[in-house]
């Protein structure tokens, strides 16, 4: 759960801060074979039933944190097994991008209905009543489910006046908007891959950290003491990510880790925004019965999965993280750009042969707190400089939900004041469906799509570290620090139609 320390996100923070002194250091990478036992220090288990059982789920996490796969479990072979063509200075990752870690399951039951000692016999019996099945009888004044006839459907917890029946879901599954996780055949929780778009709402909700997803901390360490120049491009959302830094330090922090300067992702937001905006103006409703956003890549990795017919209706404008890096590689070719933001899928997309995307690397808030932490770095001690001032307000406005359409219309509004824009929005994935299936159905022809695939926008990303109401307050106070309001006002926008051609 972002925003809550708990001895999950412990030691998530360990691995990746181990990982990062490890390439930032003199040793081989050889020394991960030593890190299960830094992490979990002692004879005595903390968190699980065993020691060993715990130091083995903290190899296989520091395995991924360096992009490489989770080892089969029936047979043998060492931590540092194939670390050595990962110890590069270049994008490295074995998919899949998220995996199970098996025997960290807790292999969760997918769904059950249960009494709980809260019911009290009731004169009504109501969960008798609305059980379509017949499954509830009382037996010894209380309230009991049959098993072989429940369908799990939940109509009895909704009817019960004392909350004393309870629905569960297994954690992982119910957060995935895809239906991508089933079990295995031992009961653990199995992704399927072909339904997966990345977007890590699995991985923060499984309690028991046996979701992980593939790093590039060491990798970007190494280019990072290279010769070669690595930018750092910041998504909006980094606005109060890391406690104690400001906006006039976010440059000096960065530069500290070892890169040679940053940029606002927002820029490529207020780019994205003026594509989008023409794009509507020109395509809806003569080309296209309506036009959906592009800038998430899991939202929009699910309606190209789920309604192949209605793909042609998602926005072909590249997206802010692509738009800024092919902005940055105009201006110095040879450099390297790391991508840092709140998101699991950007590592997808980055990766994607089809979109030149132009990012070497793309790490996680959480994944750089742990490079801050593993150079030791005082945010306090830092000189304070140039805030962050390339982009608009509306374009730091795409972290939140509903924040990419206000900019689209508000472009559209100074461009053609006449015209209409209806906008619908939805963030989660599971939300984002029910929204195209309305908009399939011609619920939504001439309107403006907006989906998010985490709930709340990307400043509830996977990869983030505040909790999502803190990080909607920061990201307004970060969105009024601004230069300018509006997308269209940016000094970027003649360099767009060449970015477009990259």
């Amino acid at each position: 759960m972002r925003g809550l320390y708990s001895s999950k996100t412990k030691i998530r923070h360990q691995i990746f801060t181990e990982i990062a002194r490890m390439a930032y250091g003199e040793e081989p990478p050889s020394v991960i074979e030593e890190l299960p036992y830094k992490i979990i220090p002692g004879e005595i288990a903390s968190y699980r039933e065993s020691i060993f059982l715990e130091r083995a789920v903290v190899g296989e996490r520091l395995r991924v944190a360096m992009g490489m796969s989770l080892r089969r479990i029936s047979e043998h072979a060492p931590i540092s097994q194939g670390v050595e063509s990962s110890a590069i200075q270049e994008k490295f990752y074995e998919p899949p991008l998220i995996d199970v870690i098996k025997f960290a399951c807790n292999s969760c039951p997918e769904k059950a209905v249960l009494v709980t000692e809260g019911c009290q016999g009731c004169l009504e019996h109501p969960c008798m009543e609305v059980c379509p099945k017949g499954a509830i009888s009382m037996k010894n004044g209380k309230s009991c489910i049959d098993k072989e006839k429940c369908v799990k459907c939940g109509k009895c917890a909704d009817a019960c006046p004392y909350n004393a029946i309870i629905k569960q879901e297994r954690p992982c599954s119910k957060a995935c908007g895809m239906g991508a996780i089933g079990s295995d055949e031992y009961g653990r929780a199995e992704i399927d891959q072909e339904k997966c778009v990345s977007c890590g709402m699995c991985l923060v909700s499984c309690p028991f950290s046996a979701i992980v997803d593939k790093g590039q901390i060491y990798q970007t360490i190494m280019a990072l003491k290279s010769e070669t120049p690595v930018y750092a491009i910041v998504a909006p959302a980094i606005a109060g990510q890391f406690e104690g830094l400001k906006n006039t330090q976010i440059r000096a922090a960065f530069q500290a880790l070892g890169f040679t300067d940053i940029r606002e992702v927002a820029t490529g937001a207020d780019l994205c925004t003026i594509q989008e905006a023409k794009d509507f103006m020109e395509e809806v409703p003569e080309k296209l019965p309506f036009m959906a956003t592009s800038c998430c890549p899991a939202w929009s990795m699910m309606a190209k999965k789920a309604f192949p017919q209605q793909a042609n209706c998602i926005s072909m404008a590249l997206t802010p993280m692509v738009l800024t890096a092919r902005l940055l590689k105009q201006e110095e070719p040879e450099c390297k750009i790391v991508f840092v933001g709140p998101c699991a899928a950007k590592k997808l997309e980055a990766s994607r042969r089809t979109v030149r995307s132009y990012v070497d690397f793309v790490l996680t808030f959480e994944e750089t707190a742990g490079m801050f932490a593993a150079k030791e770095i005082d945010f306090a001690a830092l000189p304070e400089g140039e805030p962050l001032n390339g982009a608009s307000a509306d374009g730091r406005g795409f972290a939140a939900s509903g924040g990419v359409a206000a900019a689209v219309v508000k472009a559209i509004k100074r461009l053609e004041p006449n015209r209409e824009v209806k906008v619908v929005s939805a963030d989660g994935l599971q939300n984002c469906k029910r929204m195209l299936q309305l908009a399939k159905a011609g619920k939504y022809n001439g309107y403006l799509l907006e989906g998010m695939a985490c709930p709340g926008g990307c400043i509830a990303g996977a990869g983030t570290i505040l909790p999502i109401k803190k990080s909607a307050a920061s990201l307004e106070k970060m969105k009024q620090e601004a230069l300018f309001e509006d997308a269209l006002d940016t000094q970027y926008e003649s360099c767009l139609h060449e970015l477009e051609k990259l």
